[in-house]
């Protein structure tokens, strides 16, 4: 069974600065794409940041020169680095990420729990 856990999250000032992380565990045999996405109240889950397995990335346009997104392959994880924090980038955040597993012949996406990044002062 593949679990993908998130930690980091947590009460941050604006202006200040968050790194996630999360890492993914079980028997994988290979993780290809590894994405972030926030998700508010009332409101579709946003995509903030991809990395695909060769490390290239895109942003969205909302987050793109104040969040990095990174992998360490070697320990299955992604890390989120969020910084110039601000009210509106207030959300739960999720990790995503299209793995194999050692007994399936194909792709499949899993989730993270989530974990909450309120930005106040």
């Amino acid at each position: 069974q593949v679990q993908l856990v998130e930690s980091g999250g947590g009460l941050v000032q604006p202006g200040g600065s968050r790194r996630l992380s999360c890492a993914a565990s079980g028997s994988i045999f290979r993780i290809n794409v590894m994405r972030w996405y926030r998700q508010t109240p009332g409101k579709a889950r946003e995509l903030l940041a991809v990395v695909a397995g060769g490390g290239r990335t895109d942003y969205a346009e909302a987050v793109k020169g104040r969040f990095t997104i990174s992998r360490d392959n070697a320990k299955n994880t992604v890390h989120l680095q969020m910084n110039s924090l601000k009210p509106e980038d207030t959300a739960v955040y999720y990790c995503n990420a299209d793995l194999k597993t050692s007994t399936a012949s194909y792709y499949s996406s899993y989730w993270g729990q989530g974990t909450q990044v309120p930005v106040s002062s």
